[in-house]
C-alpha cells in the first residue's frame, strides 16, 4: 500500500512539475502565460551607461551652457527719448538701484531748436473741449499739451525752424484756423538721454522701472553712435 502512495506522489509531482513549465500546453493544460513585451522596450541598458571622470563632466556641463547661450537672444542698444530735468532726475534715482552700473549711461546729445504752432492757453476746460471739436471738423491733427506752461492748449505740429512752422501756419488758416500762432518751445541746446548699450534676457527682465520713469515713453534700437 506505502508502495501505491509513494509511486502516486512521484507521479502528481511529475504531473505538477510539467504543468507548471508548460509542458502540457500543447493539450490544454497548463498556467496562463505571463507575458509583457513592452516592459522589455522600457527596460534600462546597463551596457550603455558610460561613467564620466571629473574632467569629462565639466566638458559635457560646459558644452550643454554654450548650446543654452546660443539659443538667447543676442543684446540690444536701446536709447530713450531726450528727457526733461524732472526726468532725469528721477531716472538716476531709479537706476541707482534696478540695474547695473556698467548696463546704463545717461548721455549728453545736441538738441536742435524746436516751434509749435500754438493754440491756447484756454481759461476751462469747455472752452478746451469746443476748440477740440472745431480741430475734428476740420480734419487737422493736433496734440493736446500737458506742459505747464502750455497746458490746457494744442500743438498743430512741431518744427526745427520758425519758417516751416509759419508755412504750415498758412496752409491751417487758408483751412479755417483762426487763433493759433507760432511758438518757440526749446532753444537750442544740449539734452540728456538715457542709453542701454547691451539689452540682453536678463536685463530686460529689470526694465519695468525704468519704463515707468520713463512715464510711458519708449525705448527705441540705437542708430548710428
Amino acid at each position: 500500500m506505502s508502495r501505491i502512495v509513494v509511486l502516486l506522489l512521484v507521479l502528481l509531482n511529475g504531473l505538477y512539475y510539467a504543468w507548471g513549465h508548460g509542458w502540457l500546453l500543447d493539450y490544454g493544460w497548463g498556467p496562463a502565460p505571463q507575458r509583457e513585451p513592452q516592459r522589455l522596450a522600457q527596460q534600462l541598458h546597463p551596457e550603455a551607461v558610460t561613467l564620466l571622470d571629473e574632467k569629462e563632466l565639466a566638458k559635457l556641463v560646459q558644452a550643454l551652457d554654450v548650446k543654452t547661450k546660443a539659443k538667447a537672444s543676442p543684446p540690444v542698444c536701446l536709447v530713450s527719448a531726450v528727457l526733461d530735468a524732472s526726468q532725469v532726475k528721477a531716472m538716476q534715482e531709479v537706476l541707482k538701484t534696478a540695474l547695473p552700473n556698467d548696463a546704463w549711461k545717461l548721455e549728453a546729445v545736441p538738441m536742435a531748436e524746436q516751434w509749435i504752432i500754438y493754440m491756447g492757453k484756454y481759461t476751462n476746460r469747455a472752452d478746451l473741449a469746443k476748440k477740440r471739436g472745431q480741430l475734428d471738423t476740420l480734419k487737422l491733427p493736433y496734440e493736446v499739451l500737458s506742459d505747464a506752461a502750455l497746458a490746457p492748449g494744442f500743438s498743430l505740429g512741431r518744427f526745427d525752424s520758425p519758417v516751416a512752422a509759419t508755412a504750415t501756419l498758412e496752409a491751417m488758416v487758408a483751412r479755417g484756423v483762426r487763433t493759433a500762432r507760432v511758438l518757440q518751445v526749446r532753444p537750442a541746446g544740449q539734452g540728456v538721454r538715457l542709453r542701454l548699450p547691451a539689452v540682453d534676457d536678463a536685463l530686460i527682465d529689470k526694465l519695468p522701472p525704468v519704463r515707468a520713469a520713463l512715464g510711458g515713453q519708449a525705448l527705441i534700437p540705437c542708430t548710428g553712435n
